[in-house]
C-alpha cells in the first residue's frame, strides 16, 4: 500500500467498507435463517457437532489484529469464493434430494448463493482499490480450479446433510469475520496496510 492515501481513495475505502459491513450483516441474517430451515427440514439436531468438512475455510485465525488490510481481504476473498463452489454443490444436491418437494429451501440456498457471489465481487473491488489492482489471471486461474478438479468422494445422504450443516455454521462465522474485517479496513491507517492496534476482540 502507498505511504501516503490520497483523500479520494481513502473516502472510496471507507465507502466499500461500509457497503461490504451492510451487505456481510444482510448475509449473515440469511444464513442463520436458513441454518434454521435446513436443520429442520433435513432433521436435523441443531446442536449435532460437525467435524471439519473438508474444503471449508475456517473463520478463525491466530494473531488477527496483526494481519495487514491485504491479507485479510486475500483471506475472505478466498473464503468465499470456497463457499460458493460449496453453496452451488449443495444447491445440487438438494434437488437431487427433494426435487420440487421443498422449493423454499432451494430458493433460499440460491438466494444465499448469490449474496456470497456479489459480496466475493465487492472484496475484489476492495482489493483492487487497496493493492492498486490484482492480476486477473490470478482470479481466473483460482476460478478454474474450482471447476477442475475430480469431483469429491460420493458421500451418503446423511453425509451431505451433516456437511451443509457444517458449511452454513462456518459460512455466518466468516459473516461475522468480515464485519470485523472490514471495519478494521476502514480506519485511517497512517503508513501501510498494517493493522494499528486492536480495540475489538472476537
Amino acid at each position: 500500500m502507498a505511504a501516503a492515501e490520497s483523500p479520494s481513495a481513502a473516502l472510496r475505502r471507507r465507502d466499500l467498507c461500509s457497503r461490504g459491513i451492510r451487505l456481510a450483516g444482510k448475509m449473515r441474517a440469511d444464513v442463520v435463517d436458513l441454518l434454521d430451515a435446513y436443520v429442520e427440514q433435513q432433521g436435523l439436531d441443531a446442536s449435532a457437532s460437525v467435524a471439519a468438512v473438508e474444503g471449508v475455510p475456517l473463520a478463525a485465525v491466530e494473531r488477527w489484529d496483526e494481519q495487514t488490510g491485504t491479507q485479510r481481504l486475500l483471506e475472505n476473498l478466498a473464503a468465499y469464493r470456497a463457499f460458493r463452489a460449496l453453496l452451488a454443490q449443495m444447491l445440487e444436491e438438494q434437488r437431487e434430494q427433494l426435487g420440487e418437494a421443498d422449493a423454499g429451501l432451494g430458493r433460499a440456498l440460491a438466494a444465499v448463493l448469490l449474496q456470497v457471489s456479489a459480496f466475493a465481487y465487492h472484496l475484489e473491488e476492495l482489493l483492487r482499490l487497496e493493492s492498486r489492482g490484482i492480476p486477473g489471471e490470478e482470479g481466473d486461474e483460482e476460478e478454474e480450479e474450482e471447476d477442475g478438479p475430480p469431483p469429491p468422494p460420493r458421500l451418503s445422504l446423511f453425509e451431505q446433510k451433516l456437511r451443509g450443516l457444517g458449511v452454513l455454521r462456518e459460512l455466518a462465522q466468516w459473516a461475522v469475520r468480515s464485519v470485523r474485517d472490514l471495519r478494521q479496513l476502514a480506519k485511517p491507517s497512517p503508513a501501510t496496510g498494517a493493522a494499528p492496534g486492536l480495540a475489538e476482540s472476537p
